[in-house]
């Protein structure tokens, strides 16, 4: 098939991978423009565009969908279809409409539960024990579409943002590509969404990752493994030199009390508002990830001492 691949960060580049793996003629791929990253602000551009490149693919990164010439563009193109994952612009109707057979977007959940920006996150927040990828014919409506095919997965205890992006991603790809021949003869079938268990994941707040130890400690854990790896729920620890921060990367359960944020052993076992977390990974300001053995190596933390 002739497509236009739209998609931005590393959930979109697995899908491109495996559409040009597959032999599909990819006509342009469109993400979002080069943005500031890493320690010196440099603009870099996405994981879509990189791969894009070196993949030989013209590249396009319009500020906005909706603009005219962009329209024009995209429909000159002349496409079989389009495919769209974690792009980062809502897409008129114009854009929608414009392939012979549709566009199709490529979601991490079991619509119509966590429609919106952040649905693998939000899943891992809520508690959810499944959750999926699914291809939807794209309306104008956010994440409204008719289902064509999913693929579901467990939520495991220790599973993170990260863990569980991962291995969307590979369902993902591997899902569209093996839907694409029922939309190209006609065979597969769209199924509308339920009018009900609709649920909304919100794009992440830089307010949120600040971890509250009052909280019960199922929420707390649920949201460090959520955050993980990026942006990081982070908390305070006391030095010589004052507050320090730490992002908590990866956390577990245990059955123990004490004065929310309260050390309750020199493993970092930390007091909730309703049992306690123990943190297993764990990132100081300004290094790198460290497993909390290796991180009170160079920053002990006794019992008693008080996180914030």
């Amino acid at each position: 098939m002739r497509l236009a691949f739209l998609g931005t960060p590393p959930f979109a580049a697995a899908v491109l991978a495996a559409l040009a793996e597959a032999g599909h003629e990819i006509a342009a791929a469109y993400s979002q423009p080069p943005a500031p990253r890493g320690r010196g602000q440099a603009l870099r551009p996405s994981a879509v565009q990189a791969l894009a490149e070196r993949l030989g693919v013209e590249v396009r990164t319009p500020a906005s969908m909706r603009d005219p010439a962009e329209i024009a563009a995209f429909a000159a193109l002349d496409l079989d279809a389009a495919v769209v994952a974690a792009f980062g612009q809502i897409l008129p109707g114009e854009v929608l409409e414009a392939p012979r057979l549709g566009s199709y977007n490529l979601h991490g959940s079991l619509l119509p539960r966590w429609r919106g920006a952040a649905p693998i996150q939000r899943a891992i927040m809520a508690g959810d024990r499944i959750t999926g990828v699914q291809v939807m014919r794209m309306t104008e409506g956010l994440d409204e579409g008719p289902v064509l095919a999913a693929a579901a997965t467990r939520i495991d205890a220790l599973d993170t943002g990260g863990t569980l992006h991962d291995r969307l991603a590979a369902a993902a790809a591997e899902l569209i590509v093996r839907t694409l021949p029922s939309i190209a003869d006609g065979t597969a079938v769209a199924t509308p969404q339920p009018a009900e268990g609709v649920t909304y994941a919100r794009k992440i707040r830089p307010k949120e990752a600040k971890l509250d130890w009052a909280r019960p400690a199922a929420e707390v854990d649920r949201k460090i493994r959520a955050l993980s790896p990026f942006p990081g729920a982070w908390f305070t620890a006391p030095s010589d030199k004052g507050p320090v921060r730490v992002k908590a990367l990866l956390s577990q359960q245990e059955d123990a009390g004490g004065a929310p944020g309260a050390l309750l052993d020199d493993k970092l076992l930390v007091a909730c508002g309703e049992g306690a977390v123990r943190l297993l990974r764990v990132q100081r300001e300004g290094r790198g990830p460290q497993d909390a053995e290796v991180f009170l190596r160079g920053f002990p933390l006794a019992a008693g001492a008080v996180v914030g």
